[in-house]
């Protein structure tokens, strides 16, 4: 009878204490599943733990499911899922969200920090080509801590080779040296970059923003460039040379590169053509003017937009214009598309 009482009373603690158990269970579910306290307006999408807690909210607040942690110190509200697909996502879309990482690092940076490099040309809006992930470059002059952390790469940069400004709110190096500190990519990347930064808002037939100052200038590149020992210089030096103040787009950089490395003469860029009767037929992406050949770049177009612009390519094409479209599974095949070009010259008269 002992040994069975005493099997009852040990029967009875451990059915005290799943029920105890269950109910703390219970309560955490119920926890979990209640909506998480406002946080106050003024701090935004992103801020830091000091500015949170000068506003009364709580270390158990901040450390809530509902908010993204991404970088130490940070706490941020996550974006949808709609918006969140950066695998597929257009290049303006890109530039926001590396806008919003930089941001978010922001509220930590020290006064002596910057962005730099890759991150510096995606927060000007460059075509730079960054990974699901990719860390964020960030630099700091002379002997000072080098930046450390998860999502972070450290660099150290030199006053004599680097110059700083702001951009919308955030410390980045200039356009000109981050284009130089961007030696280890490949020269096409450079020169799509480079066209980008100097691109001229010239005068034409509907054109915007008519005399927009360029973010940077082929002279700046080149004393960015000379300013001191750079990564790649060699690189820098070729690029240097194939950089146009003319290309709107870097698949027209690139098509451009194609046909000029292959050995034809090299187009005009986004020049107006007007017809016998003087009247404006299209701005054409490149051009042989002489030969009245267009190469046009087709992006994805949809509704009234590809009506438009079947219309302008027709009106070329009455006018005696060979029009030679192109796509980016075209761009894969350089050999075909350099072959198209050739025949089109040579059937007007151009001899290699």
């Amino acid at each position: 009878m002992r040994r069975h009482s005493g099997l009852l009373r040990h029967g009875n603690v451990l059915a005290r204490l799943w029920t105890t158990f269950t109910k703390h269970e219970a309560t955490c579910h119920d926890a979990s599943m209640r909506t998480p306290r406002p946080l106050p307006p003024e701090l935004g999408s992103v801020f830091s733990f000091a500015e949170a807690q000068a506003l009364g909210v709580g270390r158990r607040r901040l450390a809530g499911t509902d908010l993204e942690s991404p970088f130490r110190g940070v706490r941020a509200i996550p974006a949808s899922t709609s918006t969140r697909s950066r695998d597929r996502a257009a290049p303006e879309d890109r530039v926001q969200e590396e806008r919003t990482r930089a941001m978010a690092y922001a509220t930590r940076m020290r006064a002596v920090e910057f962005f730099s490099h890759q991150t510096a040309a995606a927060l000007w809006g460059a075509p730079v080509t960054l990974p699901v992930g990719a860390l964020l470059d960030v630099s700091v002059f002379g002997n000072a801590g080098l930046p450390r952390g998860r999502g972070v790469r450290g660099h150290r940069a030199d006053r004599r080779t680097t110059t700083t400004t702001d951009l919308a709110g955030l410390r980045v190096a200039s356009a000109a040296s981050v284009w130089a500190s961007l030696g280890s990519l490949p020269v096409e990347s450079l020169v799509m970059i480079g066209d980008y930064f100097c691109r001229v808002w010239r005068e034409g037939f509907l054109r915007p923003d008519v005399g927009r100052e360029p973010l940077a200038t082929r002279a700046k590149l080149a004393a960015a460039l000379g300013a001191g020992r750079r990564v790649g210089a060699t690189r820098l030096r070729t690029a240097l040379e194939l950089i146009r103040e003319d290309a709107w787009s870097p698949m027209e950089s690139l098509c451009r590169l194609i046909l000029v490395t292959a050995g034809l003469p090299e187009p005009v860029l986004n020049t107006d053509v007007y017809g016998r009767d003087g009247g404006f037929l299209a701005c054409v992406d490149l051009a042989y003017p002489r030969y009245r050949i267009a190469i046009e770049y087709q992006g994805q177009l949809h509704g009234s937009l590809y009506a438009k612009d079947v219309e302008r390519l027709e009106a070329l094409r009455r006018e005696g214009w060979i029009v030679i479209q192109v796509s980016s599974a075209l761009i894969g095949r350089r050999a075909v598309l350099v072959a198209r070009v050739r025949e089109a010259l040579e059937s007007r008269g151009w001899r290699s």
